[in-house]
């Protein structure tokens, strides 16, 4: 799908025509044919995610894909875009995406050796000591925002401010699997075989994409994920 293909739209009633459909700060555009593009301006795209994938009507979604800050709806025919559009804007306009309470998913921990290459240099720049970069890393709890670059990849939002730095200027060729590292706001666990330029603070020695496994994640979109420390 290219720039080109994603239009904006207003579905006031059944007629798609050319304009947004704004629902709060929350933006609703066509993205060709059989798709919508959810701008959450304001929500969490892997809340939005689950609570339309909640809905009765979602059995007729091809793909509902979240991303930074977006998620894409796409359905499995063209028609009733516009019925489509005014679901989406009941989900977004209900309680489910404003809820208190815990996060949908399941509850993860992972264990990891807070060994890695990059964690003495992390520590220098954040003016801390290396056991403390793995105690603030591991206080947290974190959710599988949305997966990308390559199979398997988990982008994990809720790094702590005191521990964001952006990623390094030259990426590394190649990552081995159980790679635990941090960028921004997000940490993640390296698949195997991809190049990267995140942070290497540590390693697990769970797989957490099994190509033999079914499914071959073991992680999911809304998923929390917990970091345990263990002895190197």
């Amino acid at each position: 799908m290219t720039a080109a293909d994603v239009t904006s739209v207003n579905v006031a009633s059944a007629n798609v025509t050319s304009a947004n459909v704004t629902s709060g700060k929350t933006i609703l555009r066509r993205a060709g044919d059989r798709g919508w593009l959810i701008e959450c301006a304001d929500r969490h795209p892997a809340e939005v995610a689950t609570s339309i994938r909640a809905q009765p009507w979602a059995s007729g979604l091809r793909e509902v894909v979240p991303a930074t800050t977006t998620v894409l709806v796409v359905a499995e025919t063209a028609a009733g875009m516009g019925k489509l559009a005014a679901g989406l804007r009941t989900v977004l306009d209900g309680p489910g995406v404003h809820r208190a309470g815990p996060p949908p998913g399941r509850r993860i921990v992972i264990p990891v050796r807070y060994d890695g290459p990059d964690l003495p240099e992390v520590a220098e720049r954040l003016g801390l000591a290396p056991a403390e970069v793995a105690r603030r890393h591991g206080a947290g709890e974190y959710r599988v925002g949305f997966f990308g670059f390559a199979p398997g990849f988990a982008y994990l939002d809720g790094v702590p401010e005191s521990l964001r730095l952006p990623r390094l200027s030259s990426p590394r060729p190649r990552v081995a699997a159980g790679v635990v590292a941090i960028a921004g706001n997000q940490t993640v666990v390296y698949p195997g075989g991809t190049p990267g330029g995140w942070h290497q603070i540590g390693v697990t020695t769970t797989r957490l994409w099994d190509v033999t496994a079914e499914p071959p994640n073991r992680l999911a979109v809304g998923d929390r994920v917990v970091f345990e420390a263990v002895t190197p």
